[in-house]
């Protein structure tokens, strides 16, 4: 029905609506309300491998090590009674000892992580030798046996031992997990990334239908294009040439809603084109640059400048700057308006990468800087 509406429309109406978004794309531009800004997202948990407050973990530790005690009592037991009567005093030595050591690594586990390797085994060794003596301690309390200096240090040793045991299996466990992990990570990345561009971009494919089709036939094949890239596989990297040529898409789009307002510069290294990036790295980078950064000078127009260059070592370095009014410092150093994504999709896919924002008065830097992957002497 809206259909056969929009068709009984005058001609001079339709008309005036073209003028309408003929003044509207000429001067002032004007924009749908931004998207919601890019949350900080937990990064890979580096708590993750010490996280052992889950009842299911809790459970497979638990029964792992009595499965091991009642092997380890099967070897001396004579009998089925002696076996069981073994196993049970053993069980009030393994069992205090694995709750224990599971409690204090689940209370501390933010701060297992920030310590050394060495530091980690050594502190979990100690902290289950005592957890073990502990539970030795309870059951030669309420037994009539002596306990000897060799028993004293069996136990001990075989707290530390299974300790050792504990983390090694949480960090390989926490080693087979990470990479789901961040690929479950990329593509929410991803998936937050889409609408950060696509809704304007949309916006002005369809003022400019009526305007002028050419151009509006431009655009949509630039926003085909975004829309390619955005559809694309997570986990799989392009090159920064790829990059470059979506950045120029988007610019392309932006030029035409802001008009002179806006102007760009390249200063692309040849040589860098075919160095391999996380996709998506570039465009939100300029994306900021043109708009918390070259459109908020009404006093003058508004310059973005790509840089990308390639060091003698294989690093690549790419530099996107803007000549806008600068950001605040908390913005700088918290990487406000959607730089967290940016760095976290480098901390996924290029270890080793930085993301530096520099700012002032006279304009903003985000600098990008990837660390070559090419094996020495290739």
């Amino acid at each position: 029905m809206l259909l056969f509406k929009r068709r009984a429309e005058p001609r001079h109406s339709v008309w005036h609506e073209s003028m309408q978004l003929s003044q509207w794309l000429g001067s002032a531009p004007h924009e749908l309300p931004e998207p919601p800004e890019l949350g900080k997202a937990p990064l890979l948990d580096s708590t993750r491998a010490f996280d052992v407050c889950h009842v299911g973990l809790v459970l497979r530790a638990v029964l792992g090590v009595q499965l091991l005690l009642g092997l380890g009592a099967a070897l001396v037991a004579r009998d089925a009674a002696q076996w069981l009567t073994l196993t049970a005093n053993g069980t009030v030595v393994t069992m205090f000892a694995v709750l224990s050591w599971l409690l204090a690594v689940c209370a501390a586990k933010r701060l297992w992580p920030r310590l050394p390797e060495l530091a980690q085994w050594l502190g979990l060794m100690a902290l289950g030798s005592a957890g073990a003596l502990l539970g030795f301690g309870l059951l030669s309390f309420t037994g009539d046996e002596p306990a000897s200096g060799w028993r004293i240090a069996s136990v001990a040793a075989c707290g530390a031992s299974g300790a050792a045991g504990l983390l090694a299996w949480l960090k390989q466990r926490e080693h087979t997990q990470r990479p789901a992990d961040a690929l479950a990570q990329l593509v929410e990345l991803q998936s937050r990334i889409r609408p950060h561009f696509l809704f304007n971009t949309l916006n002005s494919a369809i003022a400019l239908v009526q305007v002028d089709p050419a151009r509006a036939e431009s655009v949509l094949e630039d926003l085909a294009e975004l829309f390619r890239v955005a559809l694309a596989d997570a986990s799989a990297s392009v090159t920064l040439a790829e990059e470059v040529e979506l950045a120029r898409r988007y610019l392309a789009i932006e030029q035409i809603r802001f008009g002179k307002r806006l102007r760009i510069a390249w200063h692309l290294d040849p040589g860098a084109g075919a160095a391999r990036v996380p996709p998506l790295l570039l465009q939100p980078l300029v994306e900021n640059a043109v708009k918390h950064g070259a459109l908020r000078r009404p006093d003058r127009a508004g310059h973005v400048v790509v840089r990308a260059s390639s060091e003698p070592d294989g690093t690549l370095t790419c530099v996107v700057e803007d000549n806008g009014p600068g950001v605040p410092d908390a913005d700088v150093r918290d990487g406000a308006f959607g730089l967290h994504a940016v760095r976290r999709r480098l901390e996924l896919e290029a270890p080793g990468a930085s993301l530096r924002l520099e700012s002032s008065p006279e304009g903003t830097r985000s600098i990008v800087r990837i660390p070559s992957t090419r094996r020495p002497g290739a």
